[in-house]
């Protein structure tokens, strides 16, 4: 193949440039899918610890998890994992939208996380309140590493999106093949997948014999072969 024809065949079967390591679709959906599960992973365990006195029992444990203290981050996890999802089978324009909807719920998770982070004595008073019914604390709250892992996963969950929007115009067009299935007939009105129509003079197309014509010509005694 000469420069030329190389040249012609690279420029209509070419795909646009992409950048970084999320070149491949595949790549980046199970990245965003990996880091929305581990965010909501996070939210599972206690975040947030203390004790309370109530009539009946001197010492009551109190153990706010994340999901409670922060529902906001099981919610913005849900959607980062959906959004990865949806990036497997989104078209050309679909595929930003999920993106950004991935970098959102990505900064949602640490912003939530440093609320708690940064005052958590609401989490665990609202906590006593629901497992002993009182909110005097009776010793000081204590925040386990969960929120500081959440904050950390929230931001490579931005900095995931970001990287796979580099790589994006790299990937092909995931509803493509179907699209071409589903071309319209020409403008001849011959069918892309099929080929041209028969003619109708011939409806059993070219070669072909109704199998009644057949059987009465042996009855006359001539070949029906005879013709093709």
């Amino acid at each position: 193949m000469d420069d030329a024809a190389r040249t012609t065949h690279e420029s209509r079967g070419a795909r646009p440039p992409g950048r970084g390591p999320l070149r491949a679709r595949s790549r980046a959906v199970w990245s965003v899918v990996a880091v929305g599960g581990l965010t909501l992973a996070t939210a599972s365990p206690t975040w947030v610890s203390t004790t309370v006195s109530t009539a009946l029992e001197p010492t009551v444990d109190v153990a706010v998890t994340g999901t409670t203290a922060a529902p906001a981050v099981g919610a913005a996890a849900l959607v980062v994992v959906a959004g990865g999802v949806a990036l497997a089978i989104a078209g050309r324009v679909a595929r930003w939208v999920a993106l950004v909807v991935v970098a959102l719920a990505g900064a949602l998770a640490p912003a939530s996380a440093e609320a708690v982070l940064l005052d958590p004595l609401p989490a665990a008073t609202s906590g006593a309140s629901a497992t002993a019914g009182v909110t005097d604390l009776t010793s000081p709250v204590a925040v386990a590493v969960w929120p500081w892992l959440t904050a950390v996963l929230g931001v490579a969950a931005v900095l995931v999106a970001a990287l796979a929007a580099a790589g994006a115009p790299a990937w092909g067009a995931a509803s493509g093949r179907h699209e071409r299935a589903d071309a319209e007939p020409g403008a001849d009105g011959t069918d892309p997948r099929t080929g041209p129509a028969p003619s109708g003079d011939d409806p059993d197309g070219p070669g072909q014999h109704d199998p009644h014509d057949a059987w009465d010509a042996l009855s006359r005694g001539t070949d029906p072969s005879a013709d093709r």
